[in-house]
Parts: C-alpha cells; sequence; structure tokens
C-alpha cells in the first residue's frame, strides 16, 4: 500500500497546533516562554485513543508528554510547556491504540452490569503480561504484582479490579505504554531564542544629546559616549534591560534638515542622524562628535556592565554625500534625468536622504549590510533597531537574517514596522525577532482588550509585538491632550501587558507638546540637540520616573507578566475600566503561582467606580481570595464580583498580585 496515497495514518491527526503556514516557517518562541501545544486526533468506535507530544531539544533529547482531552465533542487534545533551551525544537503528535485504557473502562462498565466478569479479568491478566514482557527486572516486578492479584481466587472479579487499580498499576501503565498501532503527526520547527528576543524593557536616548551643552551665543556643544556613559546608571536605576540609540553615524551636509524639520538648516543645526554618510564615512563610522571606535566599545562595555545590552539602528539609508553614492550608484534609482531618486512620501520629500534599490544588485548590497553588521558585532552590539524594514524586500531580510543568526544566533532584530498586518506579520515569519506594533495606537478598554487577544493567542507563533509608548516620531493625540495621567496609565498597561515593552526619553518628563498638526513632539530632536533635567525633574516631583522604575521592578519580581500567550481579558461593567490578568502556573515557575491582575482606568480625563468580575476559572482561583496591591502595598479580599475606584489624577491603575 503506497502510503503517500494513503496518508491520513492508523489514527487521524488532522491538525496541530502551534504552526505557522503549515509549517513553512518555525514557530517563534523564546527561553522561558510556555506554550499550548495541541492536536486534533480521535479513532474509530469507543476504545480508548492516547495521546502524546514527542518534543526534541535543541541538544537532541526526545522527551514525551502526555496530552489531555481539551474541547468536548471536537476531538481536542492538549498540553503546556515551557521551552528552556535555546536553540531549534522540533515536536510531533503521537496518537497510539490505548488498550489498557480501553481495558478499564470495559471491565468497570461491565463488573457494574455483572457481564463477562471473569472474561474481563482474564483479558487484564493477559494484557498486563504483554506490558510486562521485556521490561527491565524492577517494572516487570511491579506488573507481576498486579498480576498475582488478578490471580487471587479468594477475590471476586469486582475486588481483583478494585485492589489492581488501587496498587498504582494505571500510574505504571502510563508510564510504560505498550504504543501499539502508533501514528506520528508531521514534524513541526519551533526557533527557540534568548529571552530578550521577547520579553524586555526598552529606552531610547540621542547620544549626542546626553551631556550636551548649549553656549551663551546659543550655540552647541555635542553629547559624546564618554558624556552618554554618565546616563547609563540613570537608565539602569529605572531597570531598563536594553538602551536603543539613533544612528551614530556621519550626517550628511547636502539638504540638510532644520529645526522642526525645515527644509533649509542654519549654522550648527545637528541634522538627522537617519541623513546617514558624509565625508567621515558611513554605516560603518562613526560621528566625530561622538567620539571614536574605542569610545564606542568603551560605552557598550560600561552598558553591559550594569546589565543593559546596546541596540543599534540599522537604517538602510543614505545622504547624497554618503560615499556609496560615489562608490556603487547602482544602488540608488536613477530617474530619467539622470539625477539620483530622494526619498518621497508624496507630498513629502525628504531630498536629505536616498533610498536603496534593493533589485539593483542585490548581492552586493547583502554582502556590503553584511559586512557593515559584522563590524558592529564585533564591537559587542547584539542587537539591531531596523529602520523601516517595510520598505525593503523581504527576500533581502529573510536571507541577511539568516546568515547573521545562523553565526551569531544570539543577535535580535527589531522591525520598526508601523505598516499593513500582512507586511508585519510576515517579517515575524522570516526571522525579525520583535516588531514595533499598533499599541500606541489602542487606548479605550474595547481597543486594547481587542488587541491584547489578537497578539497573545492569534499572532504569537509567529509575531513579537514591543509595545512602545512614545518614540521620536510618535507622541499620540492620547499623550498630547492626557495629561500626566496618560503617561501614568500607557506606562503600566506597556510594562504589564507587554513581555517587551520600550519608551522615549523625555516620556518621563511629560514631554507632550507636538508640532502643530502631527504626532510628533515640537521641537523634535532628531533636528536639534535636547538638554533636559531629569535629575532635577524627579526632584521636584514632577517625573514618571519613579512610577518607571516601580513597573520594571514588578516585571522582574513577577515572571508571568515577562510572557505573552498568557494574557486573559476579564470583564467590567464600565467602558473605560479594562481588566486583564497573567498567569504563570507553579510547575513553569519554581513550584510557585504567580497570577497578576491588572486594572486600569483607560479615561485619563476623570474618576471612575465600577464593578469587576475575574473569570475564577481561567485563572483556577477559589471562591474567595486575597490580593495585594504591588503599587499601595495593601491587601484585600476579592471573590467574582469586586469594587473598584480609580482616579485618573492620584492613581489609575490596580496592579493586583493573588496571595495563594
Amino acid at each position: 500500500m503506497d502510503k503517500a496515497e494513503y496518508p491520513v495514518g492508523r489514527f487521524p491527526i488532522v491538525k496541530t497546533w502551534p504552526v505557522v503556514d503549515g509549517g513553512k516557517f518555525p514557530v517563534k518562541a523564546f527561553e522561558g516562554e510556555v506554550i499550548d501545544f495541541g492536536a486534533t486526533a480521535f479513532r474509530e468506535g469507543h476504545d480508548k485513543l492516547a495521546v502524546e507530544l514527542v518534543l526534541t531539544s535543541p541538544s537532541g533529547k526526545t522527551t514525551r508528554h502526555p496530552m489531555l482531552p481539551g474541547q468536548p465533542g471536537l476531538d481536542q487534545w492538549v498540553t503546556r510547556l515551557q521551552l528552556t533551551e535555546v536553540g531549534s525544537y522540533s515536536y510531533q503528535v503521537s496518537a497510539w491504540d490505548d488498550e489498557y485504557g480501553s481495558w478499564v473502562h470495559a471491565t468497570s462498565v461491565k463488573l457494574a452490569a455483572q457481564v463477562d466478569q471473569e472474561l474481563m479479568i482474564l483479558e487484564g491478566k493477559k494484557l498486563l503480561e504483554r506490558m510486562s514482557s521485556g521490561k527491565a527486572k524492577t517494572i516487570a516486578a511491579k506488573f507481576e504484582a498486579s498480576l498475582k492479584i488478578l490471580d487471587d481466587k479468594k477475590l471476586s472479579p469486582t475486588e481483583k479490579f478494585e485492589k489492581v487499580i488501587a496498587s498504582g498499576v494505571s500510574e505504571l501503565a502510563a508510564k510504560h505504554p505498550l504504543r501499539e498501532r502508533e501514528t506520528l503527526s508531521e514534524a513541526v520547527s519551533i526557533n527557540c531564542e534568548r529571552k530578550l528576543a521577547g520579553s524586555g524593557s526598552w529606552y531610547e536616548f540621542f547620544p549626542r544629546s546626553e551631556g550636551a551643552k548649549q553656549n551663551r551665543d546659543g550655540s552647541w556643544v555635542s553629547g559624546t559616549f564618554k558624556s552618554a556613559t554618565k546616563s547609563l546608571q540613570r537608565v539602569s536605576d529605572m531597570g531598563f534591560d536594553v538602551l536603543y540609540l539613533p544612528p551614530i553615524h556621519p550626517i550628511g551636509t547636502s539638504h540638510r534638515k532644520g529645526k522642526n524639520n525645515t527644509l533649509v538648516a542654519e549654522k550648527g543645526d545637528p541634522g538627522s542622524p537617519w541623513a546617514i554618510g558624509g565625508k567621515e564615512g558611513g554605516h560603518d563610522a562613526i560621528h566625530p562628535d561622538l567620539g571614536t571606535e574605542k569610545d564606542f566599545a568603551a560605552f557598550v562595555k560600561a552598558a553591559n556592565k550594569l546589565g543593559i545590552e546596546i541596540a543599534m539602528d540599522l537604517a538602510l539609508q543614505a545622504s547624497p554625500n554618503h560615499p556609496w553614492v560615489k562608490s556603487n550608484p547602482q544602488w540608488f534609482t536613477t530617474r530619467a534625468d539622470g539625477t539620483i531618486a530622494y526619498a518621497e512620501n508624496p507630498p513629502k520629500k525628504y531630498q536629505d536622504i536616498y533610498p536603496i534599490n534593493f533589485d539593483n544588485d542585490p548581492v552586493g548590497i547583502h554582502a556590503e549590510v553584511l559586512r557593515v553588521l559584522e563590524k558592529w558585532i564585533s564591537l559587542g552590539v547584539k542587537i539591531f533597531r531596523v529602520d523601516n524594514p517595510h520598505t525593503k524586500t523581504v527576500e533581502f531580510w529573510q536571507q541577511l537574517i539568516a546568515e547573521v543568526n545562523q553565526k551569531h544566533p544570539e543577535v535580535i532584530f527589531l522591525a520598526e514596522a508601523f505598516t499593513r498586518p500582512a507586511m508585519m506579520h510576515t517579517l515575524g515569519k522570516i526571522g525579525f525577532q520583535q516588531s514595533y506594533c499598533y499599541f500606541a495606537w489602542r487606548n479605550t478598554k474595547a481597543e486594547l482588550a481587542s488587541y491584547l487577544n489578537e497578539l497573545a493567542q492569534e499572532s504569537a507563533d509567529f509575531f513579537r509585538p514591543s509595545f512602545w509608548v512614545n518614540t521620536p516620531d510618535i507622541l499620540t493625540e492620547y499623550l498630547q491632550f492626557g495629561g500626566r495621567p496618560a503617561f501614568k496609565i500607557r506606562a503600566t498597561i506597556a510594562a504589564t501587558a507587554g513581555p517587551s515593552w520600550g519608551m522615549y526619553a523625555g516620556f518621563e518628563l511629560y514631554e507632550a507638546v507636538a508640532r502643530a498638526g502631527s504626532e510628533e513632539n515640537i521641537d523634535n530632536e532628531k533636528y536639534e540637540y535636547k538638554a533636559r533635567d531629569f535629575v532635577g525633574s524627579e526632584d521636584r516631583g514632577v517625573s514618571l520616573a519613579p512610577r518607571i522604575r516601580l513597573l520594571n521592578k514588578l516585571r522582574r519580581e513577577n515572571p508571568a507578566l515577562g510572557q505573552l500567550r498568557n494574557i486573559t481579558n476579564h470583564y467590567s461593567d464600565d467602558e473605560q475600566i479594562l481588566v486583564y490578568a497573567k498567569r504563570l502556573a507553579p510547575e513553569f515557575n519554581g513550584g510557585k503561582d504567580n497570577t497578576v491582575i491588572v486594572v486600569v482606568n483607560t479615561d485619563p480625563h476623570s474618576v471612575r467606580e465600577t464593578m469587576v468580575h475575574p473569570d475564577m476559572q481561567a485563572l483556577e482561583l477559589p471562591h474567595s481570595f486575597e490580593v495585594e496591591d504591588l503599587i499601595t502595598g495593601k491587601k484585600f479580599t476579592w471573590g467574582e464580583h469586586n469594587f473598584v475606584r480609580l482616579d485618573a489624577f492620584s492613581e489609575p491603575a490596580h496592579i493586583l498580585r493573588v496571595i495563594r
């Protein structure tokens, strides 16, 4: 019989999950992530079917994990596992004839009906003899002890059955099954990457502003890597894992943008760091105002010493002064009049930037970008935030990331891709470890609940979101008009709902004034230096830094907050009170349950009172339980229905840890 002609197998396994596009791409996971595995498997008739997950780790160890029935009537089988080893896993689902389970079920029914009683005991003896055969002596002896019970002539069939079940033979049979007529599903790959690929906290600052000083005549002295090194302690004190730097390369002078994106730069305007390339070099060079490669390496080392990794910007574009324009003009698009095309988003024009045409010389461009990446990796950089990857070919990224990760599996690529879902999702599938997402524009309870569910349940197998509350390009209307409560609300949700979250410097100072008609800060740091008084603002009580410190501290102390797939939405009577929870069961957390319930007033202009109704079954909660508010330290007794009052102007949220 040709197996290809009859592919379903003895016991049909018609669906397994997680899986991405039928196995075309590996499933995404990160170290310590808890994943739900499942299958749809069934058999003919009424006999029992056993289903197991067969998991092979990156080190080659294969383990089997029993799968339990899922939703009744749907032939679902499920289990939940935590992946703890970095590398490539694979899994299959195994289905086999559960003869022992069938015997137990049939015997219990027939004994109760007083039908075939002696026959069922005889069937059990023959089955246990088969299960004992070929086993190690200690295992065989345990089976033989059960056989002696079934041979005991002093006992009735019912007594024999009850006594043999009480002897623990069912547990023994589960550990040493026959696995007759086993059927295996197709193998599915899982790429398990280091924890920071899926869970961490990010901060962004411009090194040229850290330590920058303004002279009496209005001119500026740029900050340097040496002066920025002094700011690392501030970042560390707030509890961030990653510090992201906008481009640190030489900046072009042709068509340099001035303050607030004006078309003409004044003397002393530093220009946009994304207009990369000048006489000093291109993507492999450092802006001379920032220091030397030695200074940069020392900066990276100082950050690492504080537990911070440095993320560099990878913006594949060039200023008209970039060395590539002369050495490789074929990498750009030449217009009909012979000039090189600059960046446009009609009617907007960006004359200071030339986009790269990835179709003109894909081999040469790939080799050059790979060379650039290798240089920065050699200087200690393991994370790259990629600017606008959706404006480059997906094929280019797939090949580049695969080649880099094959040699440097620890390297992480974050996609700055605020674009259509299909493109964002595909970038995740082909290799990007993380991506910016729509979080910034999901502000109401309904919007957030729907989006959190989508990210945790629908796209988690291939898309890892990073919840950024702001960027140099994004100052949402919510922040512009929500006052200080809006900043506290957004930070609280981002840090507790998202396993990965980030903020750009100035957020902690409530910077909320936008350039007219835009969602960008006025006096934008992309085009000028910005000296901020972080210390003085906190001393005056006008800084969000204490809340940021608390949030990142709670993330470290509550590992449930670092998971992606475990979020569940819960009900409140108020249309603006968002309720969600994250749980990490004891078997995945050193024997300790970690359940956190977050209740947030999403309206920054109000005081709201309502009832909150947690899903007790979903969280495996008793009728009454105690919670501790991790913001205030207060403890409450909660149940199915709970009153809350959240004042956006003082404290808009509860972060409640369940005390079990």
